[in-house]
């Protein structure tokens, strides 16, 4: 059992470092949690500096992958290795509660996309890649990144389950759901404008 609670604050931990906050406040001076959205997340860190907002999607997405690898790494060295797609999955699951609730921003943080992207990455990359392709042909459709994400987030556990890539491991599966469904649930306000009519769309550069 110490395994697994170690694996699960380990990845919280790695998961709740605000990296879009301590970006804008470095190199910007500012709280990005009092412009565009308030989200600590790369879409309105972008609104600041598209630099950081890349750099911010990066790193959350590494801080995933991170939680995902300790899991691997710990899991290897312990009896538990036969579970190991539990405790990678657990893993992104608590990486990306941590996103969403970082205890160092009083359990205020993102909507948890880009680190659940790069934990699932670790896990499915068939259902991350198909998913991601769901998001990109969404956003191009309808302009809506919101729109694009939920989707895309909520179809990533049916597709790890229709090409079997949850090492036979319910508790995996559950786990990579119940990330998803987190990252739903923050999205709660971005469903109401989109039902409202009311979501901003993306717009290119060139648009």
């Amino acid at each position: 059992m110490h395994i697994v609670l170690l694996i699960a604050a380990i990845s919280y931990l790695l998961g709740s470092i605000p990296f879009g906050y301590i970006l804008v406040r470095i190199f910007r001076g500012e709280d990005v949690r009092r412009s565009g959205s308030g989200n600590i997340g790369a879409t309105n860190v972008a609104r600041k500096s598209p630099a950081l907002g890349v750099l911010t999607l990066v790193l959350d997405a590494l801080k995933g992958s991170t939680a995902v690898f300790v899991a691997t790494t710990l899991s290897r060295q312990h009896a538990s290795y036969r579970n190991l797609y539990s405790m990678m999955s657990l893993a992104a699951l608590c990486a990306v509660a941590g996103h969403l609730f970082p205890i160092w921003l009083k359990f205020r943080g993102g909507k948890g996309v880009a680190t659940g992207l790069g934990s699932f990455v670790m896990i499915a990359p068939k259902a991350v890649l198909i998913s991601a392709a769901i998001f990109v042909v969404l956003v191009l459709l309808f302009r809506y990144i919101s729109l694009g994400s939920i989707i895309a987030v909520a179809a990533f556990p049916v597709f790890v389950w229709i090409l079997h890539q949850y090492g036979n491991s319910r508790r995996a599966l559950v786990f990579m759901a119940l990330s998803s469904l987190l990252i739903i649930v923050k999205h709660h306000q971005n469903i109401r404008r989109l039902l409202a009519g009311t979501e901003n769309r993306f717009r290119s550069r060139t648009a």
